[in-house]
């Protein structure tokens, strides 16, 4: 995504999808790092240089999975490729934060586009929140842009056919020196209603931030904690992490998105706070966020925060999640998380329901609590966790609500 002077004369129009102008930051995290996705990309990478690459990392699936426990991290890339690799080794020696990824990082650039810009974005991509920044950077500098998220993963069929929809009906008439069919910039799959829906602007008007308060007896309600009560706890050992189930994933042989979360919510090292049934349909779009007030027996541990839909069977399926790090956790801390956007109809006798775990392996590389450097650590450290719920540690997740009837 560079400025007018770096644009050829043929182009007038852009349709990125699935993408961000700041590759791969989202994953380098130092509050975070999501492993799958680079890891796989530098095993991908690696093995376009290798004859029959494709078919051999497709049958190598397995093995990646098994590399990414290895200790340290650093010999993970070799244990599958026999060598290391370049990229993978860069993410471990760097993380967002380092001037070593500028030359990928083009954010500053997305408000000098000047042709037209039609986006495609997916619910469960690794890169939604940085390409819903970058859409909204568009409309800010008056440049003429528009937005389309389906209910996808990364690797998902339908944001080829919703790309190749938005070459024809947007690009193909500007190509010709005609304006595309009129529409509002925004195009939303809302999951739960299961429809399309066209707004005004990114987030969309007329949702306010609500907070939904974890309480005692694992419920979840929008009133406050009223009296003190006995924070939950749970046991978290990096040697048998909290799986990774659905969701925002790229990786070959894996499932993303919207999955059945009943075997995770079994597991005694995941919390689960519902609400009581739903009398009206609430709807949930925009940007979602959590505080959690938590404390571990280790000054290093991690909080992952995953939103649900409850429906009338009791099945709990995965609504939108997010990961952050904590250093000096062994105090009671405020971990502040920010779960992906998200657009959502919760149902009229649903519930509403949040997890509270402190992994998503192999999605997020597993904290060893010791606080090593990810690239180094070999020691992994279990730990106790509490998570906190009265009126001085008012946890809550925020979300974007709209009633309706």
């Amino acid at each position: 995504m560079g400025g007018r002077r770096r644009r050829p004369p043929q182009v007038k129009a852009i349709i990125p999808s699935v993408s961000e102008s700041a590759f791969t930051l989202e994953q380098l995290r130092a509050d975070g790092f999501a492993l799958e996705a680079p890891f796989g990309w530098g095993v991908q990478a690696a093995g376009t240089e290798r004859p029959r690459a494709r078919l051999r990392q497709f049958l190598e699936t397995g093995k990646v999975r098994k590399a990414m426990r290895t200790l340290p991290l650093n010999a993970a890339d070799t244990a599958v490729l026999g060598y290391p690799s370049p990229y993978f080794q860069n993410v471990l020696d760097h993380d967002d934060e380092s001037p070593f990824w500028k030359v990928v990082d083009r954010s500053d650039q997305v408000k000098d586009i000047a042709v037209p810009v039609s986006t495609v974005g997916g619910w469960y991509d690794i890169f939604l929140p940085g390409q819903l920044r970058d859409y909204r950077a568009l409309p800010d500098a008056g440049r003429t842009a528009r937005v389309t998220i389906g209910p996808w993963a990364h690797i998902s069929m339908g944001v080829g056919g919703a790309a190749a929809a938005e070459a024809l009906d947007f690009a193909l008439p500007l190509t010709r020196g005609e304006q595309p069919p009129e529409r509002p910039p925004v195009r939303l799959y809302v999951m739960g209603e299961e429809k399309w829906r066209d707004v005004s602007s990114w987030p969309p008007p007329g949702y306010e931030p609500r907070r939904f308060h974890l309480q005692s007896g694992r419920a979840l309600a929008t009133e406050p904690p009223a009296a003190v009560s006995v924070p939950d706890g749970y046991h978290y050992d990096p040697a048998d992490p909290t799986p990774a189930v659905g969701g925002v994933r790229m990786a070959f042989g894996v499932k993303a998105g919207r999955v059945d979360n009943k075997e995770l919510e079994a597991r005694s090292d995941v919390l689960t706070y519902t609400t009581a049934e739903l009398e009206k349909d609430v709807e949930v779009i925009g940007e979602v966020s959590a505080e959690i007030f938590f404390c571990s027996s280790l000054p290093h541990a991690d909080v992952f925060v995953r939103l649900c839909d409850v429906d009338e069977k009791g099945r709990s399926t995965n609504v939108c999640d997010g990961l952050t790090g904590l250093t000096g956790a062994d105090e009671i801390s405020r971990a502040q998380v920010r779960l992906w956007p998200t657009a959502y109809r919760f149902k009229r006798g649903h519930r509403i329901r949040v997890q509270v775990s402190s992994g998503a392996f192999p999605r997020y590389n597993r904290n060893p609590g010791t606080g090593e450097p990810r690239a180094t650590a070999t020691t992994l450290r279990a730990a106790d966790q509490l998570v906190f719920h009265d009126p001085e540690h008012p946890s809550a997740i925020v979300l974007p609500v709209r009633e309706t009837d």
